[in-house]
């Protein structure tokens, strides 16, 4: 190997190796803000999370307290509550046709008056007429 080509492979290598820790350190620079990018997205997200979790816990209370006591006994809370609070699952939109909507509110509404009729007895069997006797039936025409 010539003496000239020699020097000149020595020299690219000294430059490489000053060059290698500068690459290293800037890399390294790139890591640590790529990290601490990621963390304060993750705290973000997980901020926002529990926001939108708050969000639908209070709009989930405040459709308790509208509604009518019911009768059944009241659950025991726990005592600490300082982690998050789990939110009710959020019901999807479907996606319905216009007659199947109409055929399902229907088919609600029935029901709905069905347990109605259910739970409220119906006039004749809760008044008696006072003007008869026990002996007296009245007689329809």
């Amino acid at each position: 190997m010539k003496l000239k080509t020699l020097r000149k492979k020595i020299s690219r290598l000294e430059i490489r190796l000053q060059e290698g820790p500068k690459k290293l350190a800037k890399l390294k620079r790139k890591l640590e803000a790529q990290v601490a990018a990621n963390a304060a997205k993750a705290k973000r997200k997980a901020a926002s999370r529990a926001r939108k979790a708050r969000q639908t816990v209070e709009a989930f209370q405040t459709t308790q307290r509208k509604s009518p006591p019911s009768t059944a006994k009241p659950q025991a809370k726990p005592v600490n509550m300082s982690g998050p609070i789990a939110a009710p699952k959020v019901k999807r939109k479907l996606n319905l046709s216009p007659e199947r909507r109409a055929q399902l509110a229907a088919a609600m509404k029935a029901r709905w008056a069905a347990k109605k009729a259910a739970a409220e007895p119906t006039a004749q069997e809760t008044s008696t007429p006072q003007d008869f006797t026990i002996h007296e039936i009245p007689h329809s025409p």
